[in-house]
C-alpha cells in the first residue's frame, strides 16, 4: 500500500520516461512561467504523506502541497465525505441559496478559532491571497480607516492587493501599480537581528522599528490592521516571538488597530496547536481577526477569514462574497478534515514529529558548520544554511544542491527564505514513525553529498 510505503526510484534517475513525456507535453501547453525544472515530478497517485509518480517511483512528500496536506494525500473518510456531497448538488452561490454545510462549517470555526470576542462569525472564500485580502476588507470596514502595516520577508498571496503586501518583489515582478496605504516594519528575524543583542534586546529593537513606522510612514489613527504571520512561511520558516506579539497587541489597544493572524500556512494543525495563534492567545494576545486557508480542506479550495459579531456585522452588504466562495464539495472535505484533526488529535501528531524531526535538525547543526539556525514550531520547522557560523552568510546554491540530491533519492523538499537559502518541512501530519526516519535519513545523505559537490 503506498500509504505505508518508502521512498523508491526505480528508473535509476527521474524522471523516468512517462513523466518525461507529459512534461513536454506541459511545455507546449502551459505559460513558461508555471513550467519550472526543479521539480520534474507528474504524480500518477497520491496517500498519506507518499507520491507515486507516472514511472512509478515513489516518493515522501516534505513540501505537502506547500502546507496543504496536514491530512495528506486521499484520505479515505474525506473521499467519501466529497462524494456524499457530490450526489446531491456540486454548486450553490451562498448569496442566494444557502446550504446546510456552508453554515455547520461556520458554527465549527466560531467554536475553534482563538480570536477575541464571544460570539464569533465566519465566512468562507477560495484562496489563502482572497482571505488575507478579506480579512483587511473586515479590518476597513469596522475601523473605517485605510492603512495596513505588513511586515518584512511577509508572502500574503498574488492578487494586486496581496502582492503589494507582500515582501519579496520577485512574486510581484512588473505588476504595479499596486494600491495605497501599504507600510511595512521590519519582521522580528532574531537569527539575524544586530550582532550582540540578547533575545530580549533584539524584541525591543523590533519593537522600535514598527513604532517608527508610525512616525515615518503612516499616523497611528490611519492604519486599521497590522497583519503577521504567527510564523512566516516563504520569508523563512521564522516565528514571531510572543514577547513581541504581546508588545504589538498592547500598541493595536492603545491606537485602535485590529491584529490579524494570517494563518494561511500554519494554521489547521501545523505548529502543534489547532491555530497557531492559541499561543497568542494563552499569553493575553489574541488576534482579532484570522484567516486560513491550504490544509483547511484536505486539498479542495476554501480558506475561512474568522472575527468577532462586532467586528464581522460592520461590513457592508455586498462587499463580500464571491461565485464558489464556500462551495458545497469544498465545505464538506472541510467539515470532514476538521472531524479527522479533532478527533484524531492531529496537534498532537505535530508535536510528535516535530519533537522527533527538530532533535535530528539540531544534530545535523551541531555536525556541520553549514546549518546555521533550526527553528519554528511543532511540525513546521526551517533549516537555514549559511556558507559558516560566524559570517551567516546565505548559502543558496547549496539549498538548491540539496534539493537535487534528496530528489533523485526520493525525498521532496522545498526552499524559503529572502534569499533561498531555508530548507521548509512541511510534511503530512499522517506521516509514519519510519517514513520520517528514512525521510531524515535521506536528508542528511543529501546533504553531506551537496556539501561535497560544492567543494
Amino acid at each position: 500500500m503506498l500509504r505505508e510505503a518508502l521512498p523508491e526510484i526505480v528508473t535509476g534517475s527521474v524522471p523516468g520516461k512517462s513523466a518525461k513525456a507529459l512534461l513536454e507535453r506541459r511545455n507546449e501547453a502551459v505559460p513558461k512561467a508555471l513550467c519550472g525544472a526543479t521539480y520534474p515530478i507528474c504524480i500518477k497517485r497520491g496517500e498519506g504523506a507518499m507520491v507515486e509518480d507516472l514511472d512509478g517511483n515513489k516518493f515522501l512528500d516534505w513540501i505537502g502541497g506547500v502546507g496543504v496536506l496536514n491530512i495528506g494525500y486521499s484520505n479515505p473518510e474525506v473521499i467519501e465525505a466529497v462524494k456524499a456531497q457530490s450526489e446531491k448538488y456540486f454548486h450553490t452561490i451562498f448569496n442566494v441559496i444557502v446550504h446546510e454545510g456552508y453554515v455547520e462549517l461556520a458554527e465549527k470555526f466560531n467554536e475553534t478559532i482563538p480570536c477575541r470576542g464571544t460570539k464569533k462569525k465566519t465566512y468562507f472564500a477560495n484562496s489563502g491571497a482572497e482571505a488575507d485580502e478579506n480579512a483587511i476588507k473586515v479590518a476597513k470596514a469596522y475601523t473605517k480607516r485605510p492603512n495596513v502595516i505588513c511586515f518584512s520577508g511577509a508572502f500574503h498571496g498574488r492578487t494586486n492587493l496581496t502582492m503589494a503586501l507582500t515582501a519579496k518583489k520577485a512574486y510581484s515582478n512588473g505588476m504595479g501599480p499596486f494600491p495605497a496605504g501599504i507600510y511595512r516594519a521590519e519582521f522580528p528575524y532574531l537569527y539575524r537581528a544586530p550582532k550582540g543583542y540578547t533575545e530580549s534586546e533584539a524584541i525591543r529593537f523590533y519593537i522600535e522599528k514598527l513604532e517608527k513606522v508610525f512616525d515615518e510612514q503612516t499616523l497611528a489613527k490611519d492604519v486599521a490592521a497590522i497583519l503577521v504571520e504567527p510564523l512566516q512561511g516563504e520569508g523563512g520558516f521564522i516565528p514571531a516571538p510572543i514577547e513581541w506579539i504581546k508588545a504589538v497587541r498592547k500598541i493595536c489597544d492603545a491606537n485602535g488597530i485590529l491584529l490579524i493572524a494570517d494563518e494561511v500556512q500554519c494554521g489547521n494543525c501545523r505548529t502543534g496547536k489547532y491555530f497557531a495563534s492559541e499561543y497568542w492567545a494563552e499569553a493575553g494576545a489574541a488576534p482579532d481577526i484570522v484567516s486560513t486557508a491550504k490544509s483547511m480542506g484536505a486539498g479542495a479550495p476554501i480558506s475561512a477569514i474568522t472575527a468577532s459579531e462586532e467586528i464581522m456585522d460592520s461590513v457592508i452588504p455586498g462587499t463580500i462574497g464571491g461565485t464558489y466562495c464556500g462551495n458545497p464539495l469544498s465545505c464538506a472535505a472541510a467539515l470532514k478534515t476538521m472531524e479527522i484533526y479533532k478527533r484524531d488529535d492531529y496537534p498532537a501528531k505535530a508535536r510528535h514529529i516535530g519533537d522527533v524531526v527538530r532533535t535530528r535538525f539540531e544534530s545535523f547543526k551541531e555536525k556541520y558548520e553549514v546549518v546555521g539556525d533550526v527553528r519554528g514550531m511543532g511540525a513546521m520547522l526551517g533549516v537555514e544554511l549559511v556558507k559558516d557560523k560566524e559570517s551567516k552568510e546565505p548559502y543558496p546554491e547549496l539549498v538548491s544542491k540539496l534539493i537535487q540530491c534528496a530528489l533523485q533519492k526520493g525525498l521532496l523538499l522545498e526552499n524559503a527564505g529572502s534569499a533561498g537559502n531555508v530548507i521548509r518541512f512541511l510534511a503530512p501530519l499522517c506521516m509514519t514513525d519510519a517514513q520520517m526516519e528514512a525521510g531524515l535519513k535521506i536528508y542528511e545523505e543529501a546533504l553531506v553529498e551537496a556539501m561535497e559537490s560544492l567543494k
